[in-house]
């Protein structure tokens, strides 16, 4: 049975990483780190034969995946649906401010993470509504190749939970680093296999 292979990649380390802030639909630059990880990236896919790349319009995921494409003479085909969790009213808060500002609203998503909503943003489920039907289209188109998909620690982590079969409910216990590399086949019956997971 025909596979598409996914190369499923997180954007490497961004400005202010060390202060856990809450970057959604922000445009956050990549550190020099982070370009750097792209760069190792660029090496371990070479000589892979990929047939398409895919990525989060961002530019922290954007600037890479062009980095990756030109090694295979491609063109990154960008989509907003592939982007972070929006979080709305709480971009580009850090957690510590997060919790001392709104202690009920850090607790009250904490206790429901798949379908609390921060203002103005998205929740899990919107997130996973937004993505399941771009990797669905993703994987159809691809029948038998190689795709790159360059996304974000939520996303990623939403498409790794579907492949598995596991609930959103069980986001954080999948890890994403910065620059990490997971690969996954999907099948034509539905089916998907997780190969590698933040490599």
């Amino acid at each position: 049975m025909q596979r598409t292979r996914i190369y499923l990649i997180r954007h490497g380390q961004v400005a202010g990483y060390e202060e856990k802030r809450y970057n959604g639909h922000a445009d956050v630059p990549l550190t020099p780190e982070g370009e750097a990880q792209f760069g190792l990236l660029q090496l371990r896919l070479k000589k892979k034969e990929i047939s398409a790349v895919y990525s989060s319009d961002l530019s922290r995921c954007l600037n890479g995946a062009r980095l990756l494409a030109a090694s295979h003479d491609l063109e990154v085909q960008s989509d907003a649906q592939l982007r972070e969790l929006d979080i709305g009213n709480w971009e580009g808060k850090t957690w510590a401010e997060l919790q001392a500002l709104y202690p009920q609203e850090w607790q009250a998503r904490l206790d429901d993470i798949v379908n609390y909503r921060v203002p103005q943003g998205e929740s899990l489920n919107d997130l996973a509504d937004r993505v399941r039907p771009m990797m669905a289209r993703i994987a159809a188109a691809h029948r038998g190749e190689e795709v790159l998909v360059v996304a974000h620690g939520g996303t990623n982590r939403v498409i790794i939970l579907d492949a598995i079969g596991a609930p959103l409910s069980c986001l954080f216990a999948i890890e994403q680093s910065y620059g990490c590399l997971n690969i996954i086949d999907y099948y034509a019956d539905g089916n998907a296999v997780v190969h590698l997971l933040n490599g």
